[in-house]
């Protein structure tokens, strides 16, 4: 299933709103200022930064607790976060097609002015922060959660997965492979309901300065991997084996592979599960 599927009902031919663009953004709170971050992050940054602007049409947060990174992979040299312990905060936007340049020239003013009015909170890293063009979704289920609502839907989890092509495969063909081999035969039965597929964009040369940049890999492949139960329990099943049967299969490495769990809005819940020796 690629591109934005239609429904069979009412005569509805195509989605009048779909994603064109996500921003995905990894971040690790300082310890001690788990709380605080959390809170600014949910009370001010989560609206300010981002849900205001014009064409940003959902937006949700993910937690990773201490046992929940237990389950990621790889780790050390070439994975894409080399520590599994850093990492805990994920916010994840959708974009409207046709306007992601309208969205980021507003996106990075805001955050700029946000910057000059003291409006940002210093006690947090970036880990990863990038923009992403979304290439395609596979369901479970062919009547099941559509792509524009999965961030509304509120999953109890969702799995991201980094993969690198093998040397002469494109990001194409490495969704190829997913879509056609690799998920129709983990899926069905699996509580992973919705996988997008998505491929890197370019930042702003103006972005600030706090956001780390990186070389552009155009052919690298993102899978957002939504779960109707907490994703450690069709990690074994699902995740953990994608990283062999890509490589065994020619295609791609796994340079990281996290689940997450839905952050609760209003609430500090989580923010004393960050790490193992809290």
């Amino acid at each position: 299933m690629t591109g934005h599927s239609t429904p069979a009902q009412g005569g509805v031919t195509d989605d009048p709103i779909a994603i064109g663009t996500m921003l995905y953004t990894l971040v690790e709170p300082h310890r001690g200022h788990e709380v605080a971050y959390n809170r600014w992050y949910e009370r001010d940054h989560f609206y300010a930064g981002c849900q205001i602007g014009a064409y940003n049409f959902a937006g949700a947060r993910f937690v990773a607790t201490a046992p929940l990174k237990d389950l990621r992979y790889p780790s050390g040299e070439g994975a894409l976060v080399a520590d599994p312990a850093i990492g805990s905060y994920l916010g994840v936007y959708y974009v409207l097609d046709g306007h992601h340049d309208e969205w980021n020239r507003w996106a990075v003013d805001q955050v700029n002015a946000l910057h000059a009015a003291g409006r940002m909170f210093e006690h947090r890293d970036h880990i990863h922060t990038g923009l992403y063009h979304f290439e395609w979704e596979h369901r479970r289920d062919t009547d099941g959660v559509p792509a524009e609502l999965t961030l509304d839907h509120r999953f109890a989890g969702m799995a991201s997965v980094f993969l690198e092509p093998a040397d002469g495969v494109t990001g194409e063909q490495v969704g190829t492979w997913l879509r056609e081999n690799y998920l129709p035969s983990v899926l069905p039965g699996s509580s992973v309901a919705t996988v997008l597929g998505f491929s890197p964009l370019p930042l702003l040369a103006d972005a600030p300065g706090d956001v780390p940049r990186g070389e552009t890999l155009d052919e690298r492949v993102l899978a957002l991997c939504f779960v109707d139960e907490t994703p450690d329990g069709s990690w074994d099943e699902v995740f953990a084996p994608l990283g062999k049967a890509a490589t065994d299969a020619g295609v791609a490495s796994v340079i990281w592979a996290s689940p997450f769990i839905g952050a609760v809005p209003g609430t500090d819940t989580y923010t004393d599960q960050l790490w193992s020796d809290q």
